[in-house]
């Protein structure tokens, strides 16, 4: 039993255990545990280095409820902002932990539950040249090499992965497919534009980093550049045969949910306003872009979830629900009975 599955029944207990992790690997070049502590719920926060990155990353983990057999994993991203609030802390920011059932709704099926916290504007892509702003990003790497041999190897990990994201990460999470295609068995995109290259794929990716003040030459160059097109999950969607495919979004139409007491809005007819407004005219984008993802997949003969729903805005209350559809899919794809 490793230091941190000691450390995750004493959390159990009760008591607090956010010292750091003992016997961690000392190659230099290899990520590394750091620390663990107790989070909300059934959290457990790790704090993992990044060797590719050169920096420590915070990771949400739900782990399975029977930790002593093994279990697959379901890596959750976050959208632009990468989860972490206002002060860095993914409490308080909006992410699958704070704005969906996901701590609930995991607790008794036996799959472990991932979410990484950062990666801002950066499409959670190993970038060619490191931002001014941004810094390094590596994260193809840390998420398909470094983390899951952590994860693995403290959670008991099975073997079986899959990667679903929200908005700019629905588009990651293909990416990642592509990058490590022996690592997952389903993806899943919500609310997310999967086609990167191109005059629409170059605005959208030029809008989400920039909006975060960073630079998208830095990530794969100037538009000719050959990096756009590898990176294009809908050019080379041919490579995610195999693979349990959900993708879904709104038409941003308002629906249900969008509403003053709707999910995350508490009353407040300014957050209603901007849902409406914005989240209207991002999910009238990606609904666009899920309609061609869609026609391409069946014009190559691969069997995939398409929902596109009617109504509804780029907005958690909607992602929570899409996270319930797809979970039936995903649990047959990952051996969840």
């Amino acid at each position: 039993m490793s230091v941190l599955t000691r450390c995750v029944l004493v959390l159990v207990a009760g008591l607090a255990c956010a010292t750091p992790v003992a016997g961690a690997s000392p190659a230099a070049d290899a990520a590394r545990l750091i620390s663990v502590a107790p989070g909300p719920g059934r959290v457990v926060e790790l704090v993992v280095h990044s060797a590719a990155m050169a920096k420590s990353v915070t990771v949400a983990v739900l782990p399975a409820p029977d930790r002593s057999a093994n279990a697959p994993v379901l890596y959750l991203l976050n959208g632009v902002d990468g989860g972490a609030g206002p002060t860095g802390d993914w409490r308080d920011g909006g992410n699958w932990l704070t704005r969906t059932d996901a701590d609930p709704f995991f607790a008794g099926k036996q799959v472990t539950v991932v979410m990484p916290i950062g990666g801002a504007g950066s499409y959670y892509a190993d970038w060619r040249a490191d931002d001014p702003v941004l810094g390094r990003q590596r994260w193809t790497t840390f998420l398909t090499r470094e983390l899951p041999r952590v994860i693995d190897a403290e959670f008991h990990g099975s073997g079986a992965n899959a990667i679903a994201g929200v908005s700019m990460a629905g588009t990651a999470a293909f990416q990642l497919a592509l990058a490590a295609p022996q690592l997952y068995k389903a993806v899943g995109s919500y609310s997310g534009c999967v086609s990167t290259s191109g005059p629409q794929g170059h605005a959208i990716v030029n809008t989400v980093v920039s909006g975060q003040n960073g630079d998208p030459v830095n990530m794969w160059g100037q538009p000719s550049d050959p990096l756009w097109a590898a990176n294009d999950p809908f050019l080379h969607a041919e490579r995610l045969r195999g693979l349990v495919i959900y993708v879904s979004s709104g038409t941003g139409l308002p629906g249900s949910l969008d509403t003053v007491n709707g999910p995350g809005l508490h009353g407040d007819s300014m957050k209603l306003l901007d849902q409406l407004i914005i989240g209207g005219a991002l999910d009238a984008v990606t609904a666009l872009c899920t309609q061609q993802l869609g026609t391409r997949l069946r014009d190559l003969d691969i069997p995939a979830t398409v929902d596109l729903r009617p109504n509804g805005t780029h907005s958690w209350g909607y992602w929570n629900d899409d996270l319930h559809r797809s979970w039936p899919p995903f649990a047959r794809a990952l051996g969840v009975g």
